[in-house]
């Protein structure tokens, strides 16, 4: 099958020597782009800057910003069967980007933010995706809840949930802990490495991929 894959996070310049980011490391994102290229299928890794290797037998595009992950997914994803957003992207970026870097003056300074593009949100709708696709949610309370929320509003097929307040997973580790949260039920996938999770779930979601049907508009 033809995967599409985001991992890593994005980093949104305020000037030309900060930017604002997150703690994402991408190495789930990368350990998934790996697992599904082992079981023979064509994987495009999208990726923000981290300091990871790309795995074998994976095509791969770096990005900087949400807006240049947006681009690329909206350029590739018609081709593909499966997608799977595991990036963490910026939800703010700064309105303006100043041209030099911005000196200390005062004992406060406010930056004007405006929303980033919705990528998964706009996966069914603007880019006319109809095949399998997964979004992951990085939570801290609630996280059924939230990952089933985000699962209804942005069409998913299957949400990876996982509770990042919890040490010694999710950030950074080489573990994790995730609850999959499907339409009409959950199952939970008990703490592993990051590789053994992803083997785990290439096999949900190419099970997922052979037995649904495509994703019409309403």
């Amino acid at each position: 099958m033809k995967v599409l894959i985001t991992a890593g996070p994005t980093r949104e310049p305020i000037d030309p020597v900060r930017y604002l980011t997150n703690r994402s490391s991408g190495k789930m994102g990368y350990t998934l782009a790996g697992a599904f290229a082992h079981e023979g299928h064509s994987v495009l890794l999208i990726s923000g800057p981290t300091h990871l290797d790309v795995p074998a037998n994976v095509d791969f595009i770096p990005v900087e910003t949400a807006a240049d992950m947006h681009d690329a997914v909206s350029k590739h994803i018609g081709r593909m069967e499966i997608a799977v957003f595991a990036a963490a992207v910026a939800d703010y970026t700064p309105i303006c980007v100043e041209p030099q870097k911005i000196k200390k003056s005062g004992d406060t300074l406010t930056l004007q933010l405006t929303r980033t593009a919705d990528i998964l949100g706009s996966a069914r709708h603007a880019f006319g995706f109809t095949g399998t696709l997964v979004g992951f949610a990085a939570e801290t309370e609630n996280l059924e809840s939230n990952a089933r929320d985000k699962l209804i509003r942005k069409h998913c097929d299957l949400v990876v949930a996982n509770d990042v307040s919890q040490p010694g997973i999710g950030f950074d580790s080489d573990h994790n802990q995730v609850l999959l949260v499907y339409p009409a039920h959950t199952h939970p996938l008990h703490l592993a490495s990051k590789h053994e999770l992803s083997m785990q779930l290439v096999e949900h979601i190419t099970h997922l991929a052979r037995t649904k049907r495509p994703f019409h508009l309403p």
